[in-house]
């Protein structure tokens, strides 16, 4: 059986990353009071922006939440358990797809014109833009980490109730919440056991 040392010697990054992005990263259930600055924001977007969805659609969008008034708007959706924390956090995002991604192909996928007309069913459309955010959603957590941060994912909150009250005028839906910041006071629990290669 190889071991994990030899693992990670067979992957191209330094161990020290790969323990920053994966095996020593956690999901963190407090936050202390650091700000997260607009400019950390700006820097994991332009990481993840790289990473690929299916035919360069990008149907990701994310509302940043850091004021006190942004707040009180949000954590009413939010499950009861997961109000607290929400609240403490310096920064939450809202992720959400954006089903009228298609209006943006001219731009992201020009060497096909036709692009855009390939999308003219809603319904199959809000599930493409699903599974492609889902994806990004997954960057971003990760592109979190690369910024030193701590991520906080969450999906339990009213669905419903987040778009209405935020995304009335466009046609986004709200995916996953998660909180970004420095760990504030016993930000963890214990590390659940992961399922091997076999």
């Amino acid at each position: 059986m190889t071991s994990t040392a030899s693992l990670a010697d067979a992957l191209e990054v330094p161990r020290e990353i790969q323990d920053l992005l994966f095996r020593e990263a956690r999901t963190a259930n407090s936050f202390s009071d650091e700000p997260v600055s607009d400019e950390q924001l700006q820097a994991i977007y332009d990481l993840i922006k790289w990473a690929p969805t299916s035919m360069n659609t990008q149907p990701l969008r994310a509302l940043v939440i850091r004021t006190p008034e942004g707040k009180e708007r949000l954590l009413p959706h939010m499950a009861e358990g997961n109000r607290a924390k929400t609240a403490s956090a310096p920064v939450t995002v809202v992720l959400a797809a954006d089903t009228d991604f298609h209006e943006n192909l001219p731009k992201t996928f020009p060497h096909k014109p036709d692009a855009k007309e390939m999308f003219s069913d809603e319904q199959g459309r809000e599930g493409f833009a699903r599974l492609n955010s889902l994806l990004q959603v997954g960057y971003f957590i990760i592109g979190v980490r690369a910024a030193g941060l701590a991520a906080g994912p969450m999906t339990g909150f009213d669905n419903a109730g987040i778009d209405k009250e935020f995304f009335s005028e466009n046609k986004w839906k709200s995916l996953v919440v998660i909180n970004v910041g420095k760990p504030g006071e016993n930000p963890w629990f214990d590390r659940l056991p992961r399922l091997d290669y076999h």
